[in-house]
């Protein structure tokens, strides 16, 4: 029996580069960072926050479902520093890529020791984007198979 695929997957249709989870209580920007991923070829699954992007990751039969996460910072209920933390200690294998407003050279370098990827300023070129996201895909899958 061959693979089933869950959102069926037609000979025609364009190959799915990875899923990203994109989590940013901005409707705004999750929308312009929807649009900017599924052009390229990603599907994406949005959180409006921290505690949302739990429940997203754990809905699934398999939380790893997801390839990549785009985190903003400042966020409502659970901020974007306890999400991290929270992914980081869940799903250490599931590359974090942050999205933040606000410059912290401090609070970047210290993501960056948590294991972060990435830290980028909003607003991210589409390319810096796409870029991080195909990069951290790619590391993702390196140390998956040794």
């Amino acid at each position: 029996m061959g693979m089933a695929w869950p959102f069926g997957l037609v000979a025609d249709e364009k190959v799915c580069l990875g899923r990203v989870l994109v989590v940013d209580d901005e409707d705004s920007i999750r929308s312009l960072l929807r649009m900017t991923l599924a052009q390229a070829g990603y599907d994406v699954e949005e959180a409006e926050d921290g505690g949302r992007a739990v429940e997203v990751l754990n809905s699934g039969d398999n939380p790893l479902m997801v390839d990549v996460i785009i985190c903003d910072i400042r966020m409502p209920r659970i901020n974007g520093v306890e999400a991290i933390a929270y992914f980081r200690a869940q799903y250490p294998s599931l590359p974090v890529i942050v999205l933040t407003g606000y410059h912290d050279e401090q609070l970047a370098s210290s993501l960056r020791k948590q294991g972060v990827v990435e830290c980028l300023e909003k607003p991210a070129e589409r390319e810096q984007i796409l870029a991080s996201v195909a990069q951290a895909i790619a590391g993702r899958r390196i140390s998956f198979y040794p």
